[in-house]
Protein backbone atom coordinates (compact mmCIF):
# COMPACT_ATOMS: atom_id res chain seq x y z
CA UNK A 1 0.00 0.00 0.00
CA UNK A 2 1.29 3.32 -1.17
CA UNK A 3 2.10 5.45 2.22
CA UNK A 4 -0.43 8.30 2.63
CA UNK A 5 1.51 11.82 1.70
CA UNK A 6 2.05 13.31 5.16
CA UNK A 7 0.46 16.88 3.82
CA UNK A 8 -2.96 15.04 3.48
CA UNK A 9 -1.86 13.00 6.88
CA UNK A 10 -2.00 16.42 8.54
CA UNK A 11 -5.44 17.80 6.61
CA UNK A 12 -7.21 13.89 7.58
CA UNK A 13 -6.05 14.87 11.30
CA UNK A 14 -7.41 18.53 10.94
CA UNK A 15 -11.37 17.05 10.46
CA UNK A 16 -14.27 17.54 11.98
CA UNK A 17 -17.45 15.28 11.91
CA UNK A 18 -19.12 15.40 8.67
CA UNK A 19 -22.25 17.12 10.45
CA UNK A 20 -20.03 19.30 12.38
CA UNK A 21 -18.46 20.63 8.84
CA UNK A 22 -22.33 21.10 8.12
CA UNK A 23 -22.66 23.31 10.76
CA UNK A 24 -19.31 24.81 10.59
CA UNK A 25 -20.33 25.60 6.60
CA UNK A 26 -23.68 26.92 7.50
CA UNK A 27 -22.10 29.27 9.67
CA UNK A 28 -19.99 30.05 7.14
CA UNK A 29 -22.96 30.92 4.46
CA UNK A 30 -23.55 33.45 6.72
CA UNK A 31 -20.85 35.26 6.06
CA UNK A 32 -22.43 36.33 3.01
CA UNK A 33 -24.25 38.85 5.19
CA UNK A 34 -21.32 41.27 4.73
CA UNK A 35 -20.59 41.54 1.37
CA UNK A 36 -24.41 41.52 0.36
CA UNK A 37 -24.40 44.35 3.39
CA UNK A 38 -21.50 46.15 1.35
CA UNK A 39 -23.41 46.53 -1.66
CA UNK A 40 -27.34 47.04 -0.04
CA UNK A 41 -26.56 49.70 1.96
CA UNK A 42 -24.93 51.98 -0.37
CA UNK A 43 -21.61 52.21 2.28
CA UNK A 44 -18.17 53.13 0.90
CA UNK A 45 -15.03 51.85 2.11
CA UNK A 46 -14.24 53.95 5.01
CA UNK A 47 -17.73 53.71 6.22
CA UNK A 48 -18.12 49.84 5.98
CA UNK A 49 -14.60 49.43 7.28
CA UNK A 50 -15.80 51.27 10.72
CA UNK A 51 -18.03 48.38 11.13
CA UNK A 52 -15.82 45.37 10.40
CA UNK A 53 -12.54 46.71 11.95
CA UNK A 54 -14.67 46.21 15.35
CA UNK A 55 -15.98 43.11 14.51
CA UNK A 56 -12.70 41.93 13.58
CA UNK A 57 -10.99 43.20 17.07
CA UNK A 58 -14.23 41.05 18.61
CA UNK A 59 -13.74 38.10 17.39
CA UNK A 60 -9.87 38.66 18.54
CA UNK A 61 -11.09 38.78 22.14
CA UNK A 62 -13.16 35.95 21.38
CA UNK A 63 -10.45 33.74 20.23
CA UNK A 64 -7.51 35.08 22.97
CA UNK A 65 -10.84 34.05 25.61
CA UNK A 66 -10.50 30.45 24.14
CA UNK A 67 -6.71 30.17 23.43
CA UNK A 68 -6.71 31.09 27.10
CA UNK A 69 -9.65 29.66 28.60
CA UNK A 70 -10.87 32.78 30.12
CA UNK A 71 -14.81 32.36 31.94
CA UNK A 72 -16.19 33.77 29.01
CA UNK A 73 -15.08 31.07 26.68
CA UNK A 74 -15.58 28.21 29.39
CA UNK A 75 -19.12 29.29 30.87
CA UNK A 76 -20.49 30.83 27.39
CA UNK A 77 -18.90 30.61 24.01
CA UNK A 78 -17.36 26.89 24.16
CA UNK A 79 -21.05 25.04 24.66
CA UNK A 80 -21.58 26.31 21.15
CA UNK A 81 -18.39 26.79 18.86
CA UNK A 82 -16.29 23.71 20.52
CA UNK A 83 -17.92 21.12 18.49
CA UNK A 84 -16.93 23.17 15.03
CA UNK A 85 -13.48 23.83 16.34
CA UNK A 86 -11.02 21.90 14.22
CA UNK A 87 -8.17 20.63 16.16
CA UNK A 88 -5.56 22.76 14.98
CA UNK A 89 -7.73 25.35 16.23
CA UNK A 90 -8.09 23.95 19.60
CA UNK A 91 -4.51 23.27 19.67
CA UNK A 92 -3.40 26.98 19.47
CA UNK A 93 -4.33 28.34 16.39
CA UNK A 94 -6.77 31.54 15.44
CA UNK A 95 -9.94 30.28 14.20
CA UNK A 96 -11.49 30.90 10.46
CA UNK A 97 -13.77 33.46 11.98
CA UNK A 98 -10.49 35.53 12.61
CA UNK A 99 -8.53 35.30 9.40
CA UNK A 100 -12.03 35.62 7.43
CA UNK A 101 -12.69 38.83 9.26
CA UNK A 102 -9.17 40.33 8.63
CA UNK A 103 -9.38 39.53 5.44
CA UNK A 104 -12.84 41.17 4.99
CA UNK A 105 -11.11 43.99 6.78
CA UNK A 106 -8.08 44.00 3.64
CA UNK A 107 -10.66 43.39 0.80
CA UNK A 108 -12.70 46.53 1.86
CA UNK A 109 -9.76 48.31 2.13
CA UNK A 110 -7.85 47.37 -0.92
CA UNK A 111 -10.24 46.53 -3.60
CA UNK A 112 -12.48 48.51 -5.40
CA UNK A 113 -16.77 47.90 -3.81
CA UNK A 114 -17.28 45.33 -6.57
CA UNK A 115 -13.87 43.22 -6.51
CA UNK A 116 -14.18 42.90 -2.93
CA UNK A 117 -17.81 41.78 -2.75
CA UNK A 118 -16.59 39.02 -5.36
CA UNK A 119 -13.52 38.27 -3.41
CA UNK A 120 -15.37 37.40 -0.60
CA UNK A 121 -18.18 35.88 -2.15
CA UNK A 122 -15.64 33.36 -3.87
CA UNK A 123 -14.23 32.74 -0.48
CA UNK A 124 -17.20 32.24 1.44
CA UNK A 125 -19.38 30.11 -1.69
CA UNK A 126 -16.14 28.71 -2.82
CA UNK A 127 -14.76 27.54 0.12
CA UNK A 128 -18.16 25.96 1.20
CA UNK A 129 -18.67 23.78 -1.93
CA UNK A 130 -14.83 22.35 -1.85
CA UNK A 131 -15.06 21.09 1.51
CA UNK A 132 -18.60 19.59 1.23
CA UNK A 133 -18.51 18.16 -1.98
CA UNK A 134 -14.86 17.24 -0.96
CA UNK A 135 -15.59 15.54 1.91
CA UNK A 136 -18.50 13.35 0.58
CA UNK A 137 -17.33 12.85 -2.94
CA UNK A 138 -13.62 13.31 -3.14
CA UNK A 139 -12.27 10.26 -4.15
CA UNK A 140 -9.23 11.71 -6.34
CA UNK A 141 -6.51 13.57 -4.14
CA UNK A 142 -3.73 15.63 -4.37
CA UNK A 143 -1.56 16.47 -1.43
CA UNK A 144 -4.51 16.16 0.54
CA UNK A 145 -7.21 18.06 -1.49
CA UNK A 146 -9.35 16.50 -3.47
CA UNK A 147 -10.05 17.11 -7.69
CA UNK A 148 -13.64 16.98 -6.58
CA UNK A 149 -13.56 19.18 -4.31
CA UNK A 150 -11.69 21.85 -6.52
CA UNK A 151 -14.13 21.63 -9.12
CA UNK A 152 -17.16 21.75 -6.68
CA UNK A 153 -15.21 25.56 -5.71
CA UNK A 154 -15.02 26.35 -9.06
CA UNK A 155 -18.64 25.95 -9.45
CA UNK A 156 -19.91 27.99 -6.54
CA UNK A 157 -17.07 30.33 -7.63
CA UNK A 158 -18.49 30.59 -11.00
CA UNK A 159 -21.78 31.13 -9.40
CA UNK A 160 -20.82 33.99 -7.61
CA UNK A 161 -19.21 35.36 -10.91
CA UNK A 162 -22.43 35.25 -12.90
CA UNK A 163 -24.02 37.19 -10.08
CA UNK A 164 -21.72 39.67 -9.83
CA UNK A 165 -22.06 40.96 -13.92
CA UNK A 166 -24.90 41.83 -12.30
CA UNK A 167 -23.42 43.82 -9.80
CA UNK A 168 -20.84 46.05 -11.59
CA UNK A 169 -18.14 43.51 -12.37
CA UNK A 170 -17.19 42.46 -15.75
CA UNK A 171 -18.28 38.60 -16.50
CA UNK A 172 -15.20 38.01 -17.93
CA UNK A 173 -13.07 39.53 -15.05
CA UNK A 174 -15.23 37.76 -12.72
CA UNK A 175 -14.84 34.19 -14.48
CA UNK A 176 -11.00 35.21 -14.18
CA UNK A 177 -11.23 35.69 -10.56
CA UNK A 178 -13.19 32.49 -10.26
CA UNK A 179 -10.42 30.02 -11.08
CA UNK A 180 -8.16 32.00 -9.23
CA UNK A 181 -10.20 32.01 -6.16
CA UNK A 182 -10.00 27.82 -7.04
CA UNK A 183 -6.72 27.35 -7.66
CA UNK A 184 -5.74 29.00 -4.59
CA UNK A 185 -8.01 27.42 -2.42
CA UNK A 186 -6.49 24.20 -3.80
CA UNK A 187 -2.44 25.02 -3.33
CA UNK A 188 -3.16 27.36 -0.02
CA UNK A 189 -1.45 24.86 2.23
CA UNK A 190 0.34 27.04 4.69
CA UNK A 191 -1.35 29.85 4.36
CA UNK A 192 -5.35 29.86 5.71
CA UNK A 193 -7.19 29.86 2.78
CA UNK A 194 -9.65 32.47 4.27
CA UNK A 195 -6.95 34.70 3.76
CA UNK A 196 -5.09 34.19 0.44
CA UNK A 197 -8.29 33.32 -1.78
CA UNK A 198 -9.78 36.67 -1.47
CA UNK A 199 -6.59 38.57 -1.37
CA UNK A 200 -4.99 36.89 -4.42
CA UNK A 201 -8.58 36.75 -6.36
CA UNK A 202 -8.95 40.35 -5.70
CA UNK A 203 -5.67 41.25 -6.20
CA UNK A 204 -6.13 39.51 -10.27
CA UNK A 205 -9.50 41.11 -10.64
CA UNK A 206 -8.26 44.37 -9.95
CA UNK A 207 -5.25 44.10 -12.20
CA UNK A 208 -6.88 41.94 -15.30
CA UNK A 209 -8.71 45.03 -16.59
CA UNK A 210 -5.93 46.92 -17.06
CA UNK A 211 -3.89 44.14 -18.94
CA UNK A 212 -6.91 44.01 -21.56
Amino acid sequence: MTPMPAVQRRQEADQISFTHELWRKGTHMGALVVPAGYYISGLDKYEMSMIMVPAFLAMVLIDIARLRNWIFWRGFASKFLSPIIRPHESAGDFTGAFYILGSMCASIALFPKPVAIAALSFIIVGDTFAALIGRKFGRHRFKGKSIEGSLGCLFGTSLVALAMSFFGLSLLTGLVGAVVATVTEAVSFDIDDNVSVPLVSGLIMSIFPLIL
